[in-house]
């Protein structure tokens, strides 16, 4: 198998976002977009990865260096079009001989969809396309097929007849051809089009005038979601949910409302898992069989494991490791705190930074004191002890296993397990106290009167 690269064109200005934050960095399924585009390259095997980007978007260069490292970006400079884009990256591309497929950086192209165009180049076509039908093709540039699935040229809806403009098969701009090859037609594309700039799509006819064989492959159109403003944005974020709901459910997950349900890019939910309505999954969560998700629950950075019961109106932070047939119940917050198997904070509970032993029970209104204003302290509850209702836990502290906390108290220093630990002020009563107050109190309101 020949080797692979990947040109991965991120520089559009992205104006009709109207954000100023950079159009490839715009987020679907939780993962910026550029992300999504090198997660598809890697998955169809590119070994080598070069992002295109323009000189104002220094944000964009940043964030594609601190993930595939320096020498893995190239500057277009002016923008002259995606053929013009394309060869920004020959100098970084200097020595490969093998495979390049040219991407987009503004899409949440999967994978699968790439890899058949690898598929083409060795079966013997020199330049090969993807495309995908649509019934309504717009200003997408139409393939113009020939005999046998060749593919003759490529024309932009800006430059087609009117017989062309009818034609349903449309290029996604995604080409996969030697580098050599590539580099070489790149260089004899002209700009005599209506925009005046150099088109990549231009190579097919100049491969064919060359004797070259041609051919594309198709996608299914939904595989393609490009977003050019914020209501795309949105609908390519529809998309993606509607997929990874399909495909949860699919594997054995059961989803009681899944369309008020939202997952991210790295979502792992194991069949068996049952999610009620309104939860929403960010990034960074992975829920074992057996567990449930109660309704109005958010997860982040979370591990959930079997028969765990989360919510209803839980939150897990990032850190937080629910351990088996653990509960954590209505209006409780986890952050980085590992909970033991069996353990529970079924109410109105904080547990931030420490740990919480198997069987453990954390009574309603208790809180993790984890923090003072410049650092973060843990707190350590043992296996099997039990902390009252509305206490409060200063880190650093230990409650030794087997041990109780009065409820209502203020640990301050470690608890010896199996011990009581209280902290109250001394209870006074008053007798007739209160009749006397009300006595007093309806006597001045009537003399008001």
């Amino acid at each position: 198998m020949s080797e692979r690269a990947a040109v991965i064109l991120a520089a559009g200005q992205g104006t009709r976002m109207k954000s100023p934050i950079p159009k490839v960095l715009h987020k679907v399924g939780g993962r910026a977009l550029i992300d999504h585009a090198i997660d598809a390259a890697e998955g169809a095997g590119c070994t080598r990865i070069v992002v295109v980007i323009n000189n104002a978007s220094p944000a964009v260069a940043a964030h594609v260096t601190a993930r595939l490292g320096a020498g893995t970006t190239a500057v277009q400079d002016p923008p002259l079009g995606t053929g013009h884009a394309v060869l920004a990256a020959k100098a970084v591309l200097t020595g490969f001989e093998g495979d390049i497929v040219v991407t987009y950086a503004d899409g949440v192209l999967p994978a699968s969809a790439i890899a058949p165009l690898f598929d083409l180049r060795a079966g013997g076509a020199d330049v090969a396309v993807l495309g995908f039908e649509t019934p309504a093709p717009g200003a997408f540039g139409r393939l113009v097929l020939g005999e046998g699935g060749s593919l003759e040229r490529i024309v932009e809806a800006k430059d087609a007849a009117p017989a062309e403009l009818a034609i349903t098969a449309c290029n996604s701009g995604i080409l996969a051809a030697p580098a050599g090859l590539l580099f070489d037609l790149l260089g004899k594309v002209g700009c005599q089009n209506a925009k005046g700039e150099y088109y990549l799509t231009d190579i097919v006819g100049l491969a064919r005038a060359a004797g070259l064989t041609v051919r594309a492959v198709f996608a299914p159109e939904d595989a393609f979601q490009a977003p050019n403003s914020q209501g795309e944005l949105a609908e390519a974020e529809a998309a993606f949910q509607r997929r990874r709901r399909a495909q949860l459910m699919d594997s054995g997950v059961t989803l009681v409302a899944p369309e008020t349900v939202f997952l991210s890019w790295d979502t792992e939910i194991a069949p068996g898992v049952l999610v009620e309505p309104n939860v929403i999954f960010a990034p960074g969560v992975s829920v074992d069989t057996g567990a449930t998700i109660r309704a109005f629950s958010h997860l982040e950075g979370a591990v959930v494991r079997s028969g765990a019961i989360i919510g209803p109106y839980a939150r897990l932070r990032p850190g937080a490791d629910i351990g088996e047939d653990a509960h954590i119940g209505n209006f409780v917050e986890v952050k980085k705190v590992k909970v033991g198997k069996g353990a529970k904070a079924n109410h109105l509970t904080y547990l931030g930074d420490g740990s919480v032993g198997a069987g453990a029970n954390i009574g309603a209104g208790t809180i993790f004191c984890n923090y003072d204003g410049f650092d973060k302290y843990e707190t350590h509850v043992g296996e099997g002890a039990f902390v009252g209702s509305n206490t409060a836990l200063v880190a650093p502290v230990k409650v030794g296993a087997g041990a109780y906390t009065g409820s209502g108290s203020v640990i301050t220093r470690d608890v010896a397990p199996d011990s009581l630990a209280l902290e109250r002020g001394q209870q006074l009563e008053r007798p007739g106290w209160a009749a006397a107050f009300r006595a007093r109190k309806l006597g001045e309101k009537a003399a008001r009167k």
